[in-house]
């Protein structure tokens, strides 16, 4: 899929590894609705990007909300082809210990954002792509899904977490082949240690500490190379399917 004039709505769009992709869809030519919360800054993100960006306000658990966001995207430009779901939370706690059992509400919490809005804005922007007329290729439109290595290394107090996004990646395969023969892809990322802002927040010898795990490059990734997988992701029509490792060869040791 050419990504000139190609229209993609990213959740979590307004920070982080959802503006990135945002200013990389937007660099090759794109157009980009960033969904985010409210209060986010997405409306100052696409006041800073120009025409070719607009904030579509929403909650990823609201379904009437997305729908909304996805007619508000297709209204501004007219379609829609690339989805890049980019929205989660994170937590922090053992599923018992000294402080008692953990929260049944915090892990409910971390499955609604995490894998339920990313179900949830996938299924309404699939039906939407479904109206697109097939390229030359047959396709339509293409999914992609953020998870973790989290699903596959869960740490000490990632039991939420790491269900959830253990759930993004284990529904991609399916939601590739539901959406197969209409030519909609779904492919997942499972990003190691970024720079983010929630990283940001950390103390700078933790940082270090983080970035030195990594076997090389020994840093942490950086959000431009996130976007630019999702990039390829969306030009590359024969990754579908899967799930790809976006690590430096990280493995999360227990804790």
């Amino acid at each position: 899929m050419k990504l000139s004039d190609t229209v993609a709505l990213v959740t979590g769009g307004a920070s982080g590894l959802g503006a990135a992709s945002v200013r990389a869809l937007l660099e090759r030519g794109g157009y980009a609705a960033i969904l985010d919360r409210p209060d986010s800054a997405g409306n100052e993100l696409a006041k800073d990007l120009g025409p070719r960006a607009i904030f579509a306000p929403a909650d990823v658990t609201d379904a009437e909300q997305v729908a909304r966001a996805v007619r508000q995207t297709v209204a501004a430009f007219g379609g829609l082809h690339v989805l890049v779901n980019c929205a989660g939370v994170g937590s922090a706690i053992k599923i018992t210990g000294k402080q008692g059992p953990m929260p049944l509400e915090l892990f409910e919490m971390v499955i609604k954002i995490n894998l339920i809005g990313t179900f949830n804005v996938a299924r309404l922007a699939a039906t939407e792509m479904l109206r697109n007329t097939p390229n030359p290729d047959g396709e339509r439109g293409v999914l992609i899904n953020t998870a973790s290595l989290a699903a596959f290394d869960g740490q000490m107090g990632q039991v939420a977490y790491s269900a959830s996004k253990a759930g993004i990646v284990g529904m991609t395969l399916p939601i590739a082949r539901d959406l197969g023969r209409d030519g909609i892809r779904c492919v997942t990322i499972a990003p190691g240690t970024f720079d983010t802002p929630l990283l940001a927040m950390m103390p700078g010898e933790q940082r270090r500490m983080l970035a030195a795990e990594v076997p090389f490059p020994s840093r942490l990734g950086r959000p431009s190379e996130f976007a630019a997988l999702v990039c390829h992701i969306a030009e590359n029509a024969m990754l579908n399917g899967e799930t790809i490792r976006l690590d430096g060869a990280l493995r999360l040791p227990p804790r």
